[in-house]
């Protein structure tokens, strides 16, 4: 499947570097807000600024996180559409593994293993609900032929017909309980 905005590659590296940056600050900084809240001492004002201080103190951080894995995601992608010559779900799954291998190197043989391992699987996940989402869609916005169409709407009239009520005096009266003497 084709990626229908994307940058070229050079640019596509910093672009996904910036956008990674900005997603883990923000929500980085969401859950380091709700962090500092709960710790901060008694009292309504005391709690606000732990919350804005814990903000201040991580957010960033966990931005440059997300960050240097936007890079390396995106550096280790680019890489594999150059020397394979496509851009397909592969190539998405192999460098999310590739990823969590790189960045977690410095833990040892283990552990870059079992990270490589889940960013791989966590990637195949994506890319499949991807897939899944661009069938269901593509089937729902097909192009039909006047001839379909034209039985899809006698269809629909049809199915309208056999669930509206007869319409008359008998219909009429037995919408009023006083004058139904059945209802009695």
């Amino acid at each position: 499947m084709e990626e229908y905005n994307r940058e070229p590659c050079p640019f596509r590296i910093i672009e996904d570097c910036g956008g990674a940056f900005a997603m883990g600050a923000v929500c980085g900084g969401m859950f380091q807000a709700i962090k500092g809240f709960r710790n901060a001492p008694s009292g309504f004002g005391h709690r606000i600024a732990g919350s804005v201080a814990a903000v201040r103190a991580r957010s960033a951080r966990v931005g440059g996180n997300f960050a240097v894995w936007g890079a390396t995601f995106s550096a280790i992608d680019c890489t594999l559409v150059y020397y394979r010559q496509k851009e397909d779900p592969w190539n998405s799954i192999i460098s999310g593994a590739a990823t969590g291998g790189v960045l977690a190197a410095r833990t040892g043989l283990t552990s870059m293993m079992s990270s490589a391992l889940v960013g791989g699987i966590i990637l195949a996940l994506i890319e499949g609900v991807g897939i899944a989402v661009a069938r269901f869609s593509a089937d729902n916005y097909r192009q039909m032929s006047p001839v379909e169409r034209y039985e899809l709407f006698k269809q629909q009239q049809f199915q309208l017909q056999q669930h509206q009520q007869p319409s008359g005096f008998t219909s009429f009266c037995s919408d009023f309980p006083e004058v139904n003497p059945s209802s009695m």
